[in-house]
């Protein structure tokens, strides 16, 4: 079975808040033949995991990388690449505007004036709406 993992599936395999949670995701995730994981999935778990559970940014890209080292685990390495390269500002933060650029986007457009300035910085096309 090819499963598509949700954001909670991948948590489960990062934290070990609930055990029998932990012990059946990565039960699904052993025996599936390949886990399809969703570049928003994974910036998702990049949120929930520092805003709950207060991972640092190192936490998080070993966590990320645990999990895209699993062999069946499928995922776009280069956008995931991309996030983890820039993780010292945000994971999402990097990993969204990579995704933009491959599928033909020029300028990153947000509200959100500490992106903003990050994707500048990485030398994109940024407009912060005021």
């Amino acid at each position: 079975m090819k499963i598509i993992a949700d954001t909670n599936l991948l948590v489960r395999m990062a934290v070990d808040d609930d055990p029998i949670q932990r012990r059946v995701a990565a039960r699904i995730v052993t025996e599936a033949e390949a886990v399809i994981v969703g570049l928003h999935a994974l910036c998702e778990m990049a949120w929930v995991l520092r805003t709950r559970y207060r991972f640092s940014k190192a936490q998080i890209v070993l966590a990320i990388e645990n999990l895209c080292g699993v062999e069946n685990v499928i995922v776009d390495r280069a956008a995931v690449d991309a996030g983890l390269e820039a993780m010292r500002s945000d994971f999402a933060d990097a990993a969204i505007p990579y995704e933009g650029r491959m599928a033909g986007g020029d300028v990153f457009i947000s509200f959100d004036k500490k992106a903003v300035a990050a994707i500048a910085k990485q030398g994109m096309k940024a407009e912060l709406l005021v």
